[in-house]
Formats: structure tokens, sequence, C-alpha cells
């Protein structure tokens, strides 16, 4: 009957309003040196506690989800024994996110671009977006994003790639969770250049 057929119309609408479309997944590759604050930052994005963390041996992969996507990050070890193996985990990345310390030593700093640079040129990332964050704002030693951006030669090594460089503090996640979003928008402009959806 008519008031059957209504009634099952509103039922339908009331409980199945189904799910909500699948909010897409992206593979990203997380690189930099050991304490340059990788897994902190990570951990704070996916809620977890920041007490007891050591550097990581091998790699490791957090789900970090966002309201418009969701992030598999990939966060390779920084240290000298394992990065000579980075290029091995690089394939499928669809981003990378590359952490520095800017509050480190001009050593290091120097052994940060010298990995940055090597990334932005391999053949499995050179064409994808990259997110710098320049970590450990909160320090008093930390170079400003200026500082590192001309340091880091980045305005002519990466011309014609997609790039954003943003200051970061674990202190400060919110403003972490932005250059995310940042990366997320250029995920999806490179889904739609190429033609997926």
């Amino acid at each position: 009957s008519p008031v059957a057929f209504l009634l099952l119309l509103c039922f339908r609408t009331l409980c199945c309003k189904g799910q909500p479309p699948p909010r897409p997944e992206y593979d990203l590759v997380c690189i930099g040196l050991t304490g340059s604050g990788k897994t902190s930052l990570l951990s704070r994005l996916c809620s977890e506690a920041t007490d007891n963390i050591g550097p990581t041996t091998g790699f490791s992969i957090k789900a970090v989800p966002f309201q418009n996507a969701i992030l598999n990050v990939k966060e390779l070890g920084g240290a000298d024994s394992i990065k000579k193996y980075w290029s091995r985990y690089y394939q499928g990345s669809q981003g990378v996110v590359f952490v520095l310390d800017s509050a480190s030593t001009d050593e290091d700093l120097e052994m940060a671009r010298t990995e940055l640079h090597s990334a932005l040129q391999h053949p499995q990332l050179c064409t994808l977006p990259f997110l710098i964050l320049a970590n450990h704002q909160d320090k008093p030693a930390a170079r400003t994003t200026q500082e590192i951006k001309k340091y880091f030669e980045l305005e002519p090594l990466a011309r014609g790639k997609s790039w954003i460089l943003e200051g970061s503090s674990v202190d400060n996640i919110d403003a972490v969770k932005q250059s995310f979003t940042q990366l997320i928008e250029l995920l999806e402009d490179k889904d739609q250049d190429t033609g997926r959806i």
C-alpha cells in the first residue's frame, strides 16, 4: 500500500543515511636525521603519548587521520646505518615529509641539507609534493624558516616542484596539522592532474 511504502521510505531515510564517502588515503614517506622529531610529531598527530620516545630503528607506519584524508606515513629511522637504505622504501610513495631540527649544530644542518637535496632529486621522489618541517622552533637556537630556505637553497633546488616549508614544534600541534592539511591539498591537486579521482 502507498502508506506502507511511504513509511518504508521515511524509515530508510532516518536509519540508513548510508556510510559517509570514504576519505582518500595517501601513502607518504617521512625522512629526516635522528633527533629531528619525526616520531614525536607523528605520535602527537595521532594523539599518542610522547614521553618515552626513542630513535626509530628501521621504520614504522602510522595512519594519521585528517578530516578529508587519511595519511599512511612510513617513517624511516634517521641513523647513519639506516639512511643508506632509505631509497628501498620510497616506492609507492605519493608525498614526502622531511623533518629537520632547526636548532641543530651547523654540522647536522649541513647533513640534513645533503639528505634533503638527494631526496628532492631521487627518481622516485622528485615529482612528488614535499612538506619540509623546520622542527624545534620552540628552542632558543632555532633558525627561522627564512634562514632555512636560504641555507638549504630551496628556491633554486625545488623549482617546478610542489613543496611547503613550515616551522613546527611538538608543542604547537595545531600548526603541524595545518601544514599537513596544505600537503593534502597538494596531493589532491596532483590526483586531479593525473586524472585519478
